[in-house]
């Protein structure tokens, strides 16, 4: 309201001393004035820019930060699992990684990942020891575990879309549609939500009272409320933009991907995009070692961009 205020003040005065002009046409003029609001801050830091870590890579996908800060994201082509620590060092952590590509770390520390070389669920230990947690869905392979987030409870909500894979022998699904599970270790997987286009993107907010979800295949993104069971309700459209994958924000901002990083605030407007220099921009993070650096995955490259908010995570 302060910034709308701002314009109209400022039209007033100017219509008074330039009388040949109309309010309307000196209001349209003053426009800028709608985003001159000094009470807030910009959420990237004054002057930063996206900067290159590395451009060695055939496709990056799945930041994912650890409990020290540093961030892991698979390269899935050459199905790899890199890390860059706190110190800037980046190595390689993981070969012959399942084609892994949404990752995320349990409260354990341990790297969760979607395999799809064979439509699985890994746990990744930090000495790089694999245990398969998930092969199938009552007897029946995935379409390829795409995106992930760990519940505060230690439950997982996973995205399963179809995107048929070079290294597959099968050419079609085995299940009817494409979903949004939830699986635990003592309840095993169930289906979420079953009126999904194309589920990808995926994350949850701290509390684990809600779940963000990306229709990429229906270009919109959900809110859902979260039971004690896990259940999700209330499924409400919170933008109409789908995305490859998302963070969020100690503010409560959440960060959709795909050309460059569209940023809307809790009530679901836009408040920022930020340019990336690729073709496509897959999914974001935040991490180091006070997690305000916005990992962004996209293409054949890993940028990182400081922030003045910092990660949810």
């Amino acid at each position: 309201m302060r910034n709308l205020s701002l314009a109209v003040i400022a039209t007033t005065f100017l219509y008074h001393i330039t009388p040949c002009i109309s309010p309307k046409s000196l209001f349209q003029e003053l426009s800028f004035f709608t985003v001159m609001d000094t009470t807030k801050q910009d959420i990237v830091a004054p002057d930063a820019q996206p900067e290159l870590i590395s451009k060695q890579f055939s496709f990056t996908e799945g930041p994912a930060v650890s409990k020290d800060g540093s961030v892991y994201f698979t390269d899935q082509p050459n199905n790899n699992i890199w890390k860059y620590d706190t110190e800037g060092k980046l190595t390689l952590f993981l070969s012959n990684a399942g084609r892994a590509n949404g990752l995320y770390f349990n409260k354990k520390d341990k790297l969760l990942a979607c395999a799809d070389e064979k439509n699985e669920l890994w746990s990744i230990s930090k000495k790089g020891k694999v245990k398969v947690l998930l092969i199938d869905f009552e007897g029946k392979k995935l379409n390829g575990p795409n995106d992930l987030w760990v519940a505060p409870k230690g439950g997982v909500y996973l995205t399963d879309p179809y995107y048929q894979r070079p290294y597959w022998s099968r050419k079609k699904s085995d299940l009817n549609g494409q979903k949004l599970y939830y699986w635990t270790k003592k309840k095993g997987l169930k289906i979420a939500d079953d009126k999904l286009v194309q589920p990808n993107g995926i994350i949850g907010t701290p509390d684990g009272k809600h779940l963000f979800v990306a229709d990429i295949g229906d270009n919109k993104t959900y809110k859902y409320d979260i039971n004690d069971a896990g259940e999700l309700l209330n499924r409400k459209l919170f933008v109409t933009q789908g995305s490859d994958g998302m963070t969020l924000d100690n503010e409560g901002n959440l960060y959709l991907t795909g050309k460059g990083v569209t940023v809307y605030n809790a009530q679901g407007e836009k408040i920022r995009h930020i340019p990336i220099p690729q073709k496509w921009t897959a999914n974001v993070c935040f991490g180091g070692k006070n997690r305000d650096y916005l990992f962004i995955t996209a293409s054949e490259a890993l940028y990182k961009l400081k922030m003045n908010v910092k990660g949810a995570y």
